[in-house]
Parts: structure tokens; C-alpha cells; sequence
């Protein structure tokens, strides 16, 4: 495990970028591992900048995302399809039939689980990129009792809608209650993970990375994984 402490989030994000960037250049056609949320955004910035300089193209680039709201339209503002077209795709050379985001208004949400983890498999992650909530959480696994391995649909934690009601007008009730997320085996399945935090998640960062291995705080699984980077600023 590497840890990198910065000072700020413009600095995690430039550090984030440049890790991600070199992935992209050492294997132009890799598989990326996406996140969504508050925290990767200027990681995007950086990443969107670079590649209309030229020095990186996505043209060959695949990807997937960790989650995505149940019962949300892919329209919706606040959809994590929206949110990587608006923050990413739309504004590299990346083509959109290779990102794949999981399917949160399947009729058939067991299928739709399954068949995204069918995917992961097929296309070998060289890189996942990781938020961390502030419970610990990464992707939508939450603070549970045993590990969920595959993508399945999880009922998000009160403090985990709390936390996203920025995103909905500071209003909880318009948060969904439910998302489909991939699970733990397919997170560890990456060949590299990336997780990136700002000041305000050292503590949570800390229990993960240096307290005991336990479900009850979902990112501390990464210290069995053979290759994390850590970039957070130092509290």
C-alpha cells in the first residue's frame, strides 16, 4: 500500500489525474474502474484539460462504473450517467458505447446484477478509481455485517443520504433510498485501486487503512489487495 499525503484537494486531484493519465498512456486500450461523486471532479478537470492538449487520448479507452441510483432516469441530473457524461465523457475523445454504468431502473434487478459482474469479468479492470464515505463506504457497500461480493442492490444508510442531499437540493427525501453497486470481489478484482480523499475523510481514512480488517468499515478490505495508492490531504 503507498500513501501520499497532499496538501490540498487541487493537489489530489493533480496527483490522482497524473496516476490515471500514465495508465492511459502505458496501455491505451486499458479498462478504468470509475467513481462518481463530489470528490473525483477535479480529477476529471484534470484529465478533460489534458486530453484537448493532446497529450492523452481516451479514443481506445474502456470503462466501468462502481454504481448507480435505482429508480433514477439516466436523464436525471443526479444520475451517475449523467453526472460521468456531464464531468467526463462528454469532453474527451472516449467512445460512449465503451463505458458502461450499472443498470438502476432494470426491471430485473438480480439480472441486471449479474450481468454486470459478467461484464467486469469479460473486460479485466486495470485501474478502479475510489471515493470513501465518511462511514467508510466505497461504491454503495455499506457498513454491514459480512462482505457482499458481486453487484447487487443495497438500501443506502441514513448518514450516506444525508451526506448525497447536497447533490438533491439539500434535501434528503429527494435522495433515492436504493443503488445498484458493484461489490466487494469485483472492486478487489482490479488490478490496481486508486483511492483518493480529502482532509475532511482522514479519520475514516485512517480506521480503513490501519485499523482492523472488518465489514463494518468496507474500505479496510483494500489492505488485502496487492496494489493501492492512496492519495488524501493530510488533516
Amino acid at each position: 500500500m503507498n500513501i501520499i499525503y497532499v496538501k490540498n484537494n487541487e493537489e489530489m486531484a493533480l496527483k490522482a489525474a497524473s496516476i490515471i493519465a500514465a495508465q492511459v498512456t502505458l496501455k491505451n486500450d486499458c479498462v478504468l474502474g470509475l467513481a462518481t461523486g463530489g470528490t473525483p471532479v477535479g480529477t476529471y478537470a484534470n484529465l478533460i484539460k489534458w486530453c484537448k492538449e493532446g497529450h492523452i487520448s481516451f479514443k481506445n479507452v474502456r470503462s466501468v462504473n462502481l454504481d448507480e441510483y435505482c429508480n433514477l432516469p439516466v436523464t436525471h441530473p443526479e444520475s451517475y450517467r449523467c453526472f460521468m457524461n456531464t464531468n467526463l465523457f462528454d469532453h474527451v475523445d472516449i467512445d460512449k458505447a465503451n463505458t458502461n454504468v450499472p443498470d438502476g431502473l432494470a426491471a430485473d434487478s438480480e439480472k441486471a446484477a449479474k450481468d454486470y459482474d459478467a461484464l467486469i469479468d469479460s473486460l479485466g479492470v486495470d485501474l478502479q478509481l475510489l471515493g470513501i464515505g465518511y462511514n467508510g463506504h466505497i461504491g454503495f457497500n455499506e457498513p454491514d455485517s459480512a462482505f457482499t461480493m458481486g453487484t447487487h442492490v443495497v438500501e443506502l444508510t441514513q448518514s450516506t443520504l444525508e451526506a448525497n442531499a447536497r447533490f438533491f437540493d439539500n434535501d434528503v427525501s429527494k435522495v433515492p433510498t436504493h443503488a445498484i453497486t458493484m461489490g466487494m470481489r469485483n472492486i478487489m478484482s482490479a488490478k490496481r485501486i486508486l483511492l483518493i480523499g480529502g482532509a475532511e475523510k482522514a479519520e475514516i481514512i485512517e480506521k480503513a487503512f490501519f485499523g482492523p480488517v472488518t465489514p463494518e468499515v468496507p474500505a479496510s478490505i483494500l489492505q488485502l489487495h496487492k496494489d493501492v495508492t492512496v492519495v488524501c490531504v493530510k488533516a
